[in-house]
């Protein structure tokens, strides 16, 4: 996904059941002792009674946890813990309910979910909002520019072509109609298109003259004009000209999107792609107490350095690799594919996408950002594009050996089988937006990918076959922050229609939370802090209303997160 947030700067993650027996060894519940009688020093708070999901190296199953100074001083049985408590612990019974790591998101775009949410016209499709026709759309936009003083620009996201009736993109002519004078700019659910209205293009300077930037299209009605779509980099021909944000629209984006992601079970979030004045929001939100979550920042190659001079005090942001891209969109037919498109895109029977950089300018790339020490993680969808990463990643080890680069492939949605092999061979992690097979599955068995190729997205199965390290992600605001459901995504691959896409590559209930925590917090380099309930770690914990590795799968996605706790801290617990 292909997003970018301006902004002023600011003024300042076959799971094996562990026997209970497991769970009494001094090597799980290690006590910290006070004192010459060898008793434990209380602690600050004790979860019992409950199921821990601990995510261990051995998938351990405890009952009980115990928290002092934010971090986990034991787990064990009920009665063991029970040693941890003092006058003043704080003691919660669990009453059978089941306790997780808290999630830990493996890629989103945490501050513009909230922007996205605050300030931009919501212009999904079902099942995420209501969008049916072109003419629901240009009613939300009209609604949207009510709210907004005259001249304001008029802002919407995630339109789906695919899912209007009029199965076409909107175009600057449907856009006019909401204003011809106004600029009016709207963002394909992909984040790797865009649409402007006359006024827009207009003020961008966008002619029938103007040439594609590299990596980019203009689109072009048969006249040669452009009709209003912005493929890839031609839409920060447009978004360049977009007013920044206030610092106080920010912090209350960052506000509403903290919310959001402590209700569904994350204790860690993911900021992908972000320049320097995004982390100094960050840091400012969280020493002012309104960012709750840890968010762990990625860089871009142009904003690296910038962002590494940003002082940090608060303990919540951290800076972690740098992202970049490959190619776009599948479902926008801009993932650059090895082989044809199933549906040929405007004709072209040959057409297979495109790439966002030359096979050896993206190989420089990576060479940059590994060559400074730091984790590369690129966007690849198509399999073409994946075949250019894993080559940059290899040049770059052959011009400088490093050992645990973790390097990864954001998506890797069409990763193949050998490709797999050389991700495992280069000590690569396949990220897997597995909710592909959910959101898109119908449309890129019958569309995109045709039914064989389309059975193979995100393959995790096969990642697991080979014991490698995968995680998943949901790619936020691309489609809602929902763990639950993507743990459910990966377990069953159904898509909307109830369609099984790749039963193939369906991996456990165990696994599937495995990828959203402790993998999730291996893939940034912190699984010796956070992902698992074990001793020394953060407390950062999630109760969950039912026990998604023994509940019936197809119902994983109803599960409620109850209350979302960061480093002992209670940031989220659901009204009784």
């Amino acid at each position: 996904m292909t997003i970018g947030i301006r902004v002023k700067p600011p003024p300042n993650v076959n799971r094996l059941w562990a026997s209970l027996a497991a769970v009494l060894t001094t090597a799980l519940t290690l006590p910290a002792c006070g004192g010459n009688d060898n008793t434990p020093q209380a602690a600050q708070a004790v979860y019992k009674n409950g199921t821990i999901l601990t995510v261990d190296g051995k998938d351990t199953v405890a009952q009980a946890v115990a928290v002092r100074e934010g971090k986990v001083v034991a787990v064990g049985t009920s009665a063991q813990i029970d040693a941890y408590v003092g006058a003043a612990t704080q003691v919660v019974d669990l009453a059978g309910k089941t306790m997780i790591p808290g999630i830990y998101d493996a890629h989103s775009h945490f501050t513009f979910t909230g922007t996205n949410a605050k300030f931009e016209a919501n212009l999904n499709s079902p099942p995420i909002s209501t969008v049916q026709t072109m003419d629901d759309l240009v009613a939300l936009l009209q609604q949207q520019q009510a709210k907004l003083p005259a001249g304001a620009w008029v802002t919407g996201f995630g339109y789906d072509d695919t899912l209007i009736a009029e199965k076409r993109h909107p175009t600057r002519a449907d856009l006019d109609r909401v204003s011809a004078t106004q600029p009016v700019y709207i963002t394909h659910v992909s984040g790797h298109l865009s649409v402007a209205n006359s006024a827009a293009l207009a003020l961008a300077g966008i002619t029938a003259a103007t040439p594609n930037p590299p990596g980019g299209v203009i689109r072009r009605d048969a006249g040669g004009e452009p009709n209003g779509v912005l493929e890839e980099t031609a839409s920060q021909l447009v978004s360049k000209f977009r007013p920044a944000l206030t610092s106080e629209q920010v912090q209350q984006g960052i506000a509403a999107a903290a919310a959001l992601y402590a209700a569904q079970g994350v204790t860690t979030a993911n900021e992908g792609a972000a320049a320097a004045a995004n982390v100094a929001a960050l840091e400012q939100a969280a020493q002012a107490g309104t960012l709750p979550l840890r968010v762990m920042v990625w860089s871009m190659l142009e904003t690296m350095d910038a962002i590494d001079k940003v002082e940090l005090k608060s303990g919540k942001v951290k800076i972690g690799g740098v992202k970049d891209f490959a190619d776009g969109s599948i479902q926008g037919y801009t993932g650059y594919l090895a082989h044809p498109y199933h549906t040929p895109f405007q004709g072209d029977a040959d057409y297979r996408g495109f790439p966002r950089y030359d096979r050896e300018v993206l190989a420089q790339r990576v060479l940059k950002v590994h060559t400074s020490g730091r984790q590369s993680l690129i966007h690849g969808n198509g399999d073409a594009a994946i075949a250019d990463i894993l080559n940059a990643f290899r040049k770059a080890q052959e011009a400088q050996p490093r050992a645990n680069a973790r390097h990864t492939v954001i998506h890797s949605q069409m990763a193949r089988e050998d490709e797999l092999d050389e991700m495992k061979a280069l000590g690569v992690i396949p990220s897997f937006f597995v909710l592909h097979t959910y959101y898109w599955g119908d449309r890129h068995r019958d569309i995109f990918m045709g039914p064989e190729r389309a059975a193979r997205i995100s393959p995790a199965k096969s990642a697991k076959d080979r014991g490698m390290t995968y995680t998943f992600h949901a790619d936020t605001p691309v489609v809602p922050m929902e763990p639950m459901r993507l743990i459910w995504s990966a377990v069953n691959r159904l898509s909307t229609s109830g369609a099984v896409i790749g039963p193939d590559q369906r991996v456990s209930p165990a696994d599937a939370l495995r990828a959203t925590t402790i993998a999730a917090a291996y893939q940034n380099f912190e699984e010796k802090e956070r992902g698992s309930i074990e001793v020394g770690k953060w407390a950062d914990l999630v109760v969950l209303s039912d026990n998604p590795t023994t509940i019936d799968p197809t119902k994983i996605k109803d599960i409620r997160v109850l209350q979302t706790i960061v480093e002992g801290k209670s940031v989220y617990k659901i009204a009784d």
